[in-house]
């Protein structure tokens, strides 16, 4: 309950108290909207969780009756880079795993392994269910909010770890997202302190925070050496991260309208988490430019090959940002001012970002104001020359462990199942 308290103060503890008029401006009426809104939607939530929760209640005779010693929940196939070099390292030490997918085409179905056993457990509540009935020693996933939302921690799962898909601050997930894990599997030497501090003003118990390494892009940078590409001219990617402090989001077709007077192909690829729930922004901003020959749009849940035919990327506070300079040596523009931090939680952090404000010595910033400059700063880093040493510069401190990740996170879970088994 405590958690869902928590909710409700962080969704109003932002709004002022409303002077008592009888006349509502179109701003107060604005903000009144927004408050309704929130109220319902705080409501079907609530709701919504106690249904899940009166059904776990009567359903205790779905408790797994067999216990697994390795669990990993997929909740997409794009999710696929992150888990593959992983999941080899397990097949390789001849070790059983049970991988569980919310994807019916997820790409470990067409793997050959002995010791890995998959299965497609359904979307959603669906998937959540059933992972709230699991009896596991231990369990990885990618998935935030564990015991916060829909995703409820089984009690017959001794161990839950969290595993980071990019080498940025660890404070970018939205409220609570990590606060409720026994271990979070970091890229970097500076997440640690980030969530350490989060624990302390929460008040939660310290969870283990091995620096392995980063498993997706262990993976993207085995890839990247096969990958063949045709490039029809100069390229700019558009790869946005989601939510509402989004490029795509804020700005739209403003920023897009200014590309294409450059002359250039364009590829928007948005955040996989867009097409679910932002489609009809996505669906919007197709149908306004269905007729432009150089936008094309890229849902594939991999992203290498339109990292290596595009020339330079633009994208706002997007993990993204770190495969195109660390993988493929390629320049970038970014924005991401304005970010409104009150749902993530950096905003319970005085430090500021670090993995963001570094990228700020890497890439350009572009603001809002110079979108007119567009073309000249396009130029100006696609012409820097010192791109590539800055680039593994950062790339060194971020992402560490290089190469040795699926390693390292193994050898962590065997030694947590060793220690679940004597208990």
């Amino acid at each position: 309950m405590k958690k869902f308290v928590k909710i409700l103060i962080l969704t109003f503890a932002w709004l002022p108290i409303l002077p008592a008029q009888a006349y509502i401006d179109p701003a107060t009426g604005s903000m009144l909207f927004s408050v309704v809104l929130g109220v319902l939607t705080t409501l079907v939530f609530l709701f919504h969780s106690l249904l899940f929760k009166l059904k776990l209640l009567f359903n205790k005779k779905m408790l797994s009756k067999e216990k697994l010693p390795f669990v990993i929940y997929s909740e997409g196939k794009q999710y696929w880079s992150v888990f593959h070099g992983i999941l080899d390292e397990f097949e390789k030490r001849k070790i059983a795993v049970v991988y569980y997918t919310s994807a019916k085409d997820d790409p470990f179905f067409e793997e050959n392994y002995k010791f890995i056993k998959g299965e497609y457990i359904g979307e959603g509540n669906k998937a959540f269910f059933k992972l709230a009935f699991l009896s596991a020693d231990v369990c990885l996933m990618t998935t935030p909010h564990l015991d916060v939302l829909q995703l409820k921690r089984s009690k017959q799962v001794k161990h839950y770890a969290h595993i980071l898909h990019s080498p940025s601050d660890s404070t970018r997930y939205k409220l609570f997202g990590l606060d409720y894990f026994d271990s979070v599997f970091l890229n970097g030497d500076f997440q640690i302190e980030q969530i350490r501090e989060l624990e302390q003003k929460r008040n939660l118990p310290p969870k283990e925070l091995p620096v392995v390494g980063c498993s997706y892009l262990d993976d993207l940078q085995k890839r990247a050496s096969y990958v063949q590409v045709e490039k029809n001219g100069f390229t700019i990617l558009v790869a946005p991260t989601w939510g509402q402090s989004s490029l795509l989001n804020k700005y739209g077709t403003e920023l897009i309208d200014k590309l294409l007077k450059n002359d250039c192909k364009i590829i928007i690829r948005p955040h996989p988490q867009s097409l679910r729930v932002e489609k009809n922004l996505i669906e919007t901003l197709q149908k306004y430019y269905e007729n432009n020959i150089n936008i094309s749009w890229d849902f594939a849940p991999d992203n290498l090959k339109t990292l290596a035919k595009s020339d330079v990327m633009i994208s706002d506070f997007s993990g993204v940002i770190f495969d195109y300079a660390f993988i493929f040596n390629k320049p970038f523009i970014f924005v991401n001012e304005k970010i409104n931090k009150e749902i993530y939680d950096m905003i319970d952090c005085d430090k500021p970002l670090f993995a963001l404000n570094k990228i700020k010595e890497l890439g350009l910033e572009l603001k809002e104001e110079n979108f007119d400059k567009i073309d000249e700063m396009i130029d100006k880093i696609i012409s820097d020359k010192d791109f590539a040493r800055r680039a593994n510069e950062l790339k060194n401190i971020i992402w560490q462990q290089q190469g040795k990740s699926a390693e390292n996170i193994v050898d962590f879970l065997v030694e947590k199942q060793k220690e679940a088994e004597k208990c």
